[in-house]
């Protein structure tokens, strides 16, 4: 075996392992010498590939996010037709899809976006730049099949969902972090994006 396919190999076998650990406990919980237990891997090794636990776990975190957004764009085709709230039903079932088929990212993801680690809160923002260029390229494409209401912007709308998922985020902090959880929360996310673009009046009231 070659040098470089040795590398790799040693490479990916600590990411495996650490991918479960974080993926299982969060960053808090994880540490080092756990990783390289389950993994049966030598702290020498991994510090040779490693500096820290911190950029172990980067590292994982953008694996977790550059496989969704990669998943979300080569899906597009499934939520780009139709009307806006059958777009905005199926984009989220995309997004449930890719969780259900790789597990081990949901505990990533929800803990990047809702509790990062406060020291890595920017490098974790600056990973997360083509997901949430993305997610906002979806937002424009949805608003582009609805008629907006003459004194509401675009630009508006894009500001106030930027709002709403602070908010979405800020509600889910203390949420545990099963799958059943993980699903739901998405689901709270299109439910509230729905409300943002629909509205919750079902008719307007005559006026007295």
């Amino acid at each position: 075996m070659k040098r470089e396919e040795k590398n790799l190999l040693s490479r990916q076998k600590i990411m495996d392992s650490a991918m479960l650990e974080f993926s299982g406990k969060g960053y808090g919980m994880s540490s080092i010498n756990t990783i390289c237990a389950a993994g049966n891997i030598s702290k020498g090794i991994l510090y040779h590939y490693f500096k820290d636990k911190d950029e172990i776990y980067l590292t994982c975190v953008r694996e977790c996010f550059g496989a969704l957004t990669t998943f979300l764009r080569e899906s597009a085709g499934q939520w780009r037709e139709g009307s806006a709230t059958e777009g905005l039903r199926r984009y989220f079932e995309v997004r449930q899809r890719f969780f259900r088929e790789r597990p081990m990212y949901q505990r990533l993801f929800r803990d990047a976006v809702v509790t990062p680690p406060p020291h890595l809160g920017d490098a974790i923002k600056e990973i997360k730049k083509d997901f949430d260029a993305f997610n906002l390229e979806a937002l424009k494409d949805l608003l582009n099949r609805i008629d907006l209401r003459p004194d509401v912007t675009r630009e508006e709308v894009i500001e106030v969902f930027q709002q709403y998922q602070d908010f979405i985020n800020a509600k889910y902090q203390a949420a545990p972090g099963t799958a059943a959880d993980a699903e739901a929360q998405e689901r709270g996310r299109s439910r509230a994006l729905s409300i943002l673009l629909y509205g919750v009046a079902a008719r307007q009231k005559k006026e007295r």
